[in-house]
């Protein structure tokens, strides 16, 4: 019975020990001088767009003052990095013809000594659009309101025509068998 709280402590010295051991054995970080080769992440805002938009871009890696280009395969141009208050900064747009998908974006200083990588995601948004155009004040009833005028402006066609005719017709024969019947019983009317 004493085994289990025995085990239990053993493996929590171990989890203790084994711990610090990766941050120990990774190296110490490099003075940022000119003579090293510097690492960074881009920062990518918005980070999810759609095709045609327009990201900005945003690395410290290069330092103040200097120059740097950025890529990626959803950029329809190289992104150029211009000197800003927190680094070098960059605007790029993306291609009409992006697939939606996440994008891996890389800047590389002008001095060959500095890069860093970031990622943005291409989304394809779906608007509705109307089915007919809106007139402004009509609403949906523009439309109706339209084909309605079309309808005056054009008169009655051969289809009202025959219709006027067929009950002008049941009219006229409706009239001439009453008369008929008035005719052969004069006392039953």
């Amino acid at each position: 019975m004493r085994s289990m709280p025995l085990t239990f402590c053993a493996a929590a010295a171990a989890a203790l020990i084994a711990v610090p051991a990766p941050a120990a054995l990774a190296s110490p970080a490099a003075p940022a001088g000119d003579d090293d080769r510097r690492t960074g992440t881009v920062s990518v805002t918005p980070s999810t767009i759609a095709p045609g938009g327009k990201v900005e871009l945003w690395v410290d890696v290069c330092g103040k003052g200097r120059e740097a280009t950025g890529n990626s395969d959803a950029f329809s141009s190289e992104a150029r990095f211009r000197p800003a208050d927190d680094g070098l900064f960059a605007e790029a747009r993306i291609r009409d013809d992006a697939e939606p998908r996440s994008y891996d974006v890389w800047v590389t200083c002008k001095d060959g000594r500095g890069k860093a990588t970031g990622t943005l995601t291409v989304v394809h948004h779906k608007r509705p659009s109307p089915a007919a155009p809106v007139k402004a004040g009509g609403g949906g009833a523009a439309t109706l309101a339209e084909r309605s005028a079309e309808v005056e402006a054009e008169g009655p066609g051969t289809r009202h025509a025959v219709i006027g005719l067929v009950l002008a017709a049941v009219a006229a024969v409706a009239v001439a068998l009453r008369t008929s019947r008035r005719r052969r019983d004069p006392a039953g009317s």
